[in-house]
This record gives C-alpha cells, sequence and structure tokens, in this order.
C-alpha cells in the first residue's frame, strides 16, 4: 500500500462541516493483521514452502477501522505463512461458481470506484416538484464529501496485501471485478501462481 500524506485533510474539511474528519486525523491507518494460524481462515493451500489461507469476503471490505462497499469488486482477505515470499497482487486469480476463465485480481487503487461507507448517509435533500419546470431533473443527492472519501480510500488501501518481498506471515486483501450479487455467489477457488509455486483454494457457501 503507498502511505500518502493527507495534510490537505485540514484545509478542505473546513467546507464539510460536521462531516469533516477528527482532528488529528492522518494516513498512517493499521494494516490487517495476520491470524494466528492458516486453520483459522476458511479455507488453505500450499505452495512450495508457503501456506496460503483465505476468506472470501465477497462485495464487503474489511479494514482494522471500519467495513466499506464496493459494486464492482469483490474482495479475498488473503494471510501468508512461512519464511520469506515475493508478493504481487497479480499472483491471484479467481473462479466464480461455474465460471471457466478465473479473473485475474486487480490493483488496489481499481477498487476505489464504486467504494462506499454503510454508515455515511448522505444528507436528505428537498424534492418540491412543485416548484420545479416541467423536464427539470430531480435534485442530484450529495456525494460523499472529499475529505472523508479520502480517509475511507486510504483505510482500503492499507488493507490490500502487501506486495514485494515480505517476511511471513502477512495479510490483506486483494480485489476481484465482479458486480454480481452476494447471494448468487455459492463457490469461489482462489488460485495462487507466484514466486514460491502454485495452489488452489476452493471455498463454498
Amino acid at each position: 500500500m503507498q502511505q500518502r500524506r493527507v495534510f490537505l485533510l485540514s484545509g478542505l474539511g473546513a467546507v464539510c462541516g460536521a462531516q469533516q474528519p477528527p482532528a488529528g486525523a492522518v494516513a498512517e491507518y493499521p494494516h490487517i493483521s495476520p491470524r494466528t494460524a492458516p486453520a483459522d481462515y476458511q479455507a488453505q493451500g500450499k505452495a512450495g514452502a508457503i501456506t496460503i489461507a483465505a476468506d472470501f469476503v465477497s462485495h464487503a471490505v474489511p479494514t482494522p477501522e471500519g467495513t466499506f462497499k464496493s459494486e464492482d469488486f469483490v474482495a479475498v482477505e488473503v494471510g501468508v505463512y512461512g519464511e520469506k515470499v515475493k508478493l504481487s497482487f497479480a499472483d491471484f486469480s479467481l473462479k466464480i461458481n461455474d465460471r471457466k476463465m478465473p479473473i485475474p485480481a486487480s490493483p488496489h487503487g481499481a477498487a476505489m470506484r464504486g467504494l462506499s461507507d454503510p454508515e455515511w448517509a448522505p444528507p436528505k435533500v428537498e424534492d418540491d416538484k412543485q416548484k420545479r419546470n416541467p423536464g427539470d431533473p430531480p435534485p442530484v443527492t450529495p456525494k460523499m464529501p472529499f475529505p472523508l472519501r479520502r480517509v475511507m480510500e486510504l483505510k482500503v488501501q492499507k488493507s490490500a496485501l502487501p506486495e514485494g518481498d515480505r517476511a511471513l506471515p502477512v495479510a490483506g486483501l486483494v480485489f476481484f471485478p465482479y458486480r454480481g450479487k452476494d447471494e448468487g455467489i455459492t463457490r469461489v477457488e482462489l488460485i495462487y501462481a507466484g514466486e514460491a509455486g502454485t495452489a488452489t483454494l476452493v471455498i463454498e457457501r
């Protein structure tokens, strides 16, 4: 996760009133911690000297500081155990249900599209239909203020699976483009093909 300073928050927060983040908010949000053992995840698989473990969390995006949602992506929380390995999101792909071709993982930055916070509700906008001219569009629903959205994105970035040469264990989220509904997903296969070898983890729902 590339860390980026958010010194701009203080300047932009003033326009958001009560919506602004707490004073002193910074980019140093925590990574996802690996669990005690691979058995603490839904599925496990060996790839050479390392063990891959995984939980399929679907369109939820869990972070240590809140759970968000993605309309355009599903996520898998991955734990990697062993001594050391070079990791990349590109090591992973995902088969959903009976899909023949696996879906390649996307960089975490792509998952910012369609990201939302279920705990944030836009302010109500009154729609006085009697005062609108015929053909006028309805009022636009306000979007999440930029400072709040930036903090949400930073939390998700810090929760993505760390990349590069890593001492193990490590854990984090891997993202896959998929807009289907959660309830339609009954089986997934997480496929790892990286420096350590290959492994396929099957998760039944």
